[in-house]
């Protein structure tokens, strides 16, 4: 669900917004005042902000600035406030977009989906990127399920795949051979002394440049393995 909270000093915009946000499949959440903000934002997995700021003192922008000090959702301005000096305010405090009304709502609902297919793929992105995982030279894109050692690309089978990335994952972390086991096969660890080792020795020949003198996975003798 796309979630959007709206607020605007115009009734009359928020009804047209909710309708057309409704229409492209928004979840709306509007408050009436602006410090309701901040604290719907808190409360809310909310995906976009569509907020008035024309206040005194600036206050609106101020409450923009809180937001975007702790969220990096879009934040569209729509405000009847043309002057550049507030425009130029709004943008610096942190918004993605600044629109005046009266405005054309098809215009205005590009916009959105505009600034939240960017959104979208910057969460996206982030993502990815927390799927991949180092260990000096070892670079395990869970993504991709691509295991490169120095740059050269590394076969491993399913289960080779899997006992690494939970070692590499918890890298430090010294895992016992039932609790292996038991994260990968999902079942009671019953003699899987053997079976651990067999796959331990074959990922070792595979990452290791000396798999008697291991770098990345170790064994912690009476204990388990780690890696790191």
């Amino acid at each position: 669900m796309k979630n959007v909270l709206i607020y605007n000093q115009s009734e009359t915009n928020m009804e047209v917004l909710k309708i057309f946000l409704a229409q492209e499949g928004y979840q709306v959440y509007v408050v009436s005042r602006l410090e309701d903000v901040i604290r719907r934002v808190g409360q809310k997995d909310i995906h976009l902000v569509v907020m008035d700021i024309d206040f005194p003192q600036n206050d609106g922008v101020e409450r923009l600035k809180e937001i975007r000090n702790t969220d990096r959702m879009p934040i569209i301005v729509l405000s009847a406030n043309d002057r550049e000096q507030m425009k130029i305010a709004a943008l610096n405090a942190g918004a993605d977009d600044y629109v005046i009304y009266p405005f054309h709502p098809l215009e205005f609902m590009a916009r959105i989906n505009s600034q939240f297919r960017r959104y979208i793929q910057l969460v996206n992105m982030r993502n990815n990127i927390d799927r991949i995982y180092r260990v000096d030279d070892l670079v395990m894109n869970d993504v991709l399920r691509k295991v490169t050692v120095s740059g050269k690309e590394v076969s491993l089978t399913p289960i080779e795949y899997k006992i690494l990335r939970l070692l590499v994952q918890e890298r430090g972390k010294v895992f016992s051979i039932n609790q292996i086991y038991e994260s990968i096969w999902n079942m009671q660890a019953i003699g899987a002394d053997n079976t651990i080792a067999v796959h331990i020795r074959h990922i070792r020949e595979k990452i290791e440049r000396n798999p008697k003198e291991p770098h990345y996975l170790k064994v912690v003798w009476g204990t388990g393995y780690k890696v790191g």
